[in-house]
């Protein structure tokens, strides 16, 4: 009888679902028969704009392709600190910020070991403590979004007591923010509050400064959104030194690619076209979500990301999103709990705008 090396996997990984990411585009485009030109992609929060023009040339000038890349990614780091007036030792630059996401886990959890997450919120958040041996402690949002304060901090008090919060500001899928007042309270609790900012370059005002001020506060952002490099995985985070120093030493050595590192460097040389963009995004969700109102089957969110969340009434949301689907125009479909009846819109072009509520129209009509 021949071994069943099965029988040797951890029983917490054997046990976890797996995570569902976005299915990706040549497959789509095979299932929906139709070539990726003719399909408007709006499930995913990309920017419909693509990367700066600039990094194609950098790509191609690359000498360096076959050595492998600065394990400090040094150069990016000093880029970094120079954007975000903040000194180079507070930045650890990732494969995209879910490694970063990982990272930390690794740094914080022992088997049994709880986390927050404020739900609905990123998934990545649930699935990384699992693939840690955490526990997650659900604290859910409001009816509005908004976090539950108090909720959480009744839970810090509950044994074994929670060692991380996760917080998303803008949060996805919703849009919304975290105030001021709240996440200062927060960072008072016996907590290490991880801020992830992936979608602060559509709201504006980061709090970037505050790891300066707070020694539990960790902050993530990405290059994913804003600078339409979502493909490359390139994301940071910035960290007070008493934990960034123990982050240096389980890191990967080469964990971020050359092409992503010249990618991100040339981004950050041409911040004038990628704002601009930013500024055409931002214009383009407040058309979208004010022309959604128009319609009575959808109640969108007020959102300050690049995208739009709507609570569908009086019809079912998952048929609405295959019916899209069927027409070449993807958004994405929520089942969680207090999502089940939700769609998400990821803010495009405006003719892809158009595109879209020519055919929400059309679906009302035949309705």
């Amino acid at each position: 009888m021949s071994f069943d090396p099965t029988i040797r996997i951890r029983t917490d990984v054997a046990k976890m679902e797996a995570y569902t990411p976005i299915v990706p585009f040549d497959v789509l485009s095979a299932r929906l028969q139709r070539p990726p030109e003719e399909i408007i992609k709006l499930d995913a929060n990309e920017n419909p704009y693509g990367p700066s023009p600039r990094i194609y040339q950098a790509l191609a000038n690359e000498g360096y392709y076959h050595i492998y890349p600065d394990p400090d990614s040094n150069a990016l780091r000093e880029a970094l600190s120079d954007f975000l007036s903040v000194d180079k030792s507070h930045i650890m630059v990732g494969h995209g910020a879910d490694e970063l996401i990982d990272l930390i886990m690794r740094l914080f959890i022992q088997p049994g070991d709880v986390v927050i997450d404020c739900q609905p919120t990123f998934g990545m958040y649930s699935f990384d403590t699992g693939l840690n041996s955490g526990q997650v402690l659900r604290v859910p949002r409001r009816a509005d979004f908004s976090v539950d304060v108090v909720g959480i901090e009744g839970a810090t008090a509950n044994l074994p007591q929670p060692k991380l919060l996760f917080l998303t500001s803008p949060n996805n899928p919703d849009g919304g923010l975290l105030n001021d007042a709240d996440l200062r309270y927060l960072l008072n609790l016996p907590l290490v509050v991880i801020l992830d900012e992936a979608y602060v370059e559509f709201y504006g005002k980061s709090r970037v400064k505050w790891v300066e001020e707070y020694d539990n506060l960790v902050l993530l952002r990405t290059f994913s959104k804003w600078a339409g490099l979502a493909g490359l995985r390139v994301g940071y985070g910035v960290f007070p030194a008493a934990i960034i120093s123990h982050l240096w030493k389980i890191k990967q050595p080469y964990n971020v690619n050359v092409a992503g590192a010249v990618a991100a460097l040339a981004s950050l040389n041409d911040l004038d076209y990628l704002m601009k963009n930013v500024e055409k995004i931002i214009a383009e969700r407040e058309r979208l979500y004010q022309a959604l109102t128009q319609f009575e089957f959808l109640r969108p969110y007020p959102s300050q990301a690049n995208f739009v969340l709507c609570r569908v009434l009086g019809r079912d949301a998952r048929q609405l999103k295959l019916d899209l689907e069927g027409k070449g125009i993807l958004v994405r479909y929520f089942s969680k709990p207090g999502l089940t009846d939700h769609i998400r819109i990821s803010v495009g072009k405006p003719e892809q705008t158009d595109t879209l509520l020519t055919t929400l129209q059309h679906l009302t009509s035949q309705a």
